[in-house]
């Protein structure tokens, strides 16, 4: 998973939910996409063996807008944010469990 340097912030108003209080895992999909049902098991999997972590899912093609300003290229797009929403890790692709526990704990 890359480094965003921007700081870009996300919270309730963008995802449509209120992210993890330690840490949040964002996945923007769309619905065809076959590895995002696998991302999403992942994700899901990885938030719930950690406590104050949330999964959000987010449908790209519902929400054009916040993907245009992140610059979301393609599904599934993993997003890693912190105790105050600033996005400190961005993959494209379905991850490795590994990786994304690696990205959570640079985190917490």
């Amino acid at each position: 998973m890359r480094v965003r340097g921007d700081g870009a912030r996300l919270g309730v108003a963008e995802l449509g939910v209120r992210p993890g209080e330690r840490a949040t895992l964002v996945q923007f999909s769309s619905a065809f996409c076959r590895p995002c049902a696998a991302t999403r098991r992942i994700l899901a999997d990885v938030a719930s063996m950690v406590d104050g972590v949330a999964h959000v899912e987010v449908d790209a093609e519902s929400n054009l807008g916040l993907v245009r300003a992140l610059g979301i290229e393609k599904t599934p797009t993993v997003l890693v944010l912190d105790a105050t929403g600033r996005i400190v890790r961005q993959a494209a692709g379905m991850p490795r469990k590994a990786d994304v526990i690696a990205a959570l704990g640079a985190v917490l």
